[in-house]
């Protein structure tokens, strides 16, 4: 079985386009009928997210962290207890491609580490243009990179537990994870092939993450 975990606080306005392509992603014919479970944590969500999540075909779980490493952990630990082979990572502001999951796996890794394409630049007011020039300029969008973003991760099973999965982190759990992988000599492939498309929003609910980045990329 593959899973798909993705973490959600207050997401009402990005949550269905997600899973919509999320659902896509899981039936596409080339996984060949393998079952896939998606898994969304709802972490202390006060908006109608549950709700719009309750419309799809995927398991919600309630938790009271605010904390997105803490999620993505119980999000994992539940996949893995159903049997999950493969973990794909995304977020509630993120949608997949429907070759999504296959590129993961067809890549032949313990880790898979995609890239990000961005929509939404408006948010940005008066500097959207500054910001979408300085991602195009800096941002390597191709095979090789070494970007980690937990909106487009993909870990076997037995490499996700051999590093003890995510940590209760605020910010950078995905980084921290990816380099505790690298120290346990896991194979990654930095690939551009699994595509997802995130928010361009300038503020998200953590500083420090991609909506962070991506403000700075107006000064550049």
């Amino acid at each position: 079985m593959i899973g798909i975990c993705i973490p959600a606080h207050d997401e009402e306005r990005y949550i269905a386009a997600c899973l919509r392509s999320a659902t896509a992603a899981a039936r596409h014919p080339l996984l060949r009928d393998e079952p896939v479970q998606i898994v969304v944590v709802l972490d202390m969500c006060r908006d109608r997210t549950a709700l719009l999540a309750a419309a799809w075909p995927v398991r919600c779980l309630a938790i009271r962290a605010r904390n997105v490493g803490i999620a993505r952990a119980a999000g994992a630990r539940h996949l893995l207890e159903a049997g999950a082979r493969w973990l794909a990572f995304t977020d509630a502001d993120t949608r997949v491609s429907s070759r999504w999951l296959v590129e993961q796996l067809s890549l032949k890794a313990d880790v898979v580490c995609g890239t990000v394409g961005v929509s939404g630049w408006a948010a940005h007011g008066t500097e959207a243009h500054k910001a979408r020039r300085g991602f195009s300029m800096h941002y390597q969008d191709r095979d090789g990179h070494r970007h980690v973003h937990g909106a487009n991760l993909g870990i076997a099973a037995p490499a996700y537990r051999r590093a003890g999965g995510f940590r209760a982190l605020a910010c950078s759990e995905d980084q921290a994870l990816v380099d505790r992988l690298q120290r346990e000599g896991c194979s990654i492939a930095w690939s551009a092939r699994p595509r997802v498309t995130t928010s361009a929003r300038p503020y998200s609910r953590i500083e420090g993450g991609f909506a962070t980045a991506l403000r700075t990329f107006q000064v550049l």
